[in-house]
């Protein structure tokens, strides 16, 4: 792990390109207390040593099915769509069978992607990963701390251009979202772990790849007013009904979805589990 030292940080963006309901803003200046944070997201080795230790079934498995992008769901997994639908995302096909093992449905496995992030991973999964590791869920003002890499107001954790120079720094959708994917960035899916330039800290894809999962329920607003609590150590609220989602993935693009940028955020419920979700983990 690498450590963050202490200190205060402006958090949270006010970009133009910021989807309203997604409570970005405001900008404020936030104290988090020094921790330790994986450099990593954690790989589908570290989750398979956790699931031989353990035994553990994740809630895809338990529920027998996993959203997975459609342009994945081919062969065998093509036959396995249940009748189901995401009406404002329809790239997205539950797939029976499709759990973090087979990410792109049955018929897929992970023996070629050991060093990529796991994925189809809920909330719950990735909380009882990090309990076994002696670890725990980033708060979400810690993970955008990590993630800023001790750069100030900046878009990326590398800066403001999201392609210096003309070089790719993280795994998003390249081309025509959803039809094409040019993989420019050298990706169609996810990279592994340590893929593309760390950031001032050490962190790797705190932009792209996998939304992490963050240990806060979900609010647009109740960081907004100051106080203690929003102010030093912000946790979130007590209680909600979602919780937060940071970095962006290899789906993201400018034209639908561009919260790959370190200030966005949004938000699963507790059970979700897709294709492009993953964590790592803080201590």
């Amino acid at each position: 792990m690498v450590a963050v030292p202490e200190g205060p940080f402006l958090m949270g963006g006010d970009d133009p390109d910021a989807f309203p309901d997604d409570g970005e803003g405001p900008v404020r200046e936030v104290f988090v207390s020094a921790f330790h944070i994986d450099p990593k997201a954690v790989t589908n080795a570290q989750f398979a040593a956790f699931v031989k230790a353990t035994g553990y079934r994740t809630e895809a498995e338990r529920f027998g099915w996993s959203f997975v992008f459609a342009a994945f769901v081919t062969g065998e997994a093509a036959h396995r769509v249940l009748n189901a639908s995401v009406p404002q995302a329809p790239w997205w096909l539950p797939v029976e069978g499709a759990d973090w093992r087979h990410p792109a449905g049955p018929g897929t496995g992970i023996g070629d992607k050991r060093n990529h992030p796991v994925v189809h991973v809920s909330w719950a999964d990735a909380n009882a990963y990090a309990t076994w590791a002696g670890k725990r869920l980033p708060t979400e003002a810690e993970w955008e701390k990590a993630a800023r890499g001790g750069l100030r107001r900046a878009r990326f954790p590398w800066g403001d251009e999201f392609t210096p120079r003309g070089q790719h720094r993280c795994n998003t959708w390249q081309g025509e979202f959803p039809r094409r994917n040019t993989g420019l960035d050298g990706y169609l899916s996810t990279a592994p772990v340590d893929a593309f330039r760390p950031n001032g800290y050490g962190l790797f894809n705190t932009s792209g790849n996998v939304w992490e999962w963050c240990a806060d329920w979900f609010s647009a607003d109740w960081h907004a007013p100051e106080a203690a609590h929003t102010r030093r150590d912000p946790a979130g609220p007590g209680t909600g009904a979602s919780r937060v989602m940071r970095g962006g993935s290899y789906l993201c693009h400018e034209s639908y979805c561009n919260r790959y940028r370190v200030a966005a955020r949004t938000s699963s419920t507790p059970d979700s589990s897709t294709g492009h979700l993953g964590f790592r983990c803080v201590a």
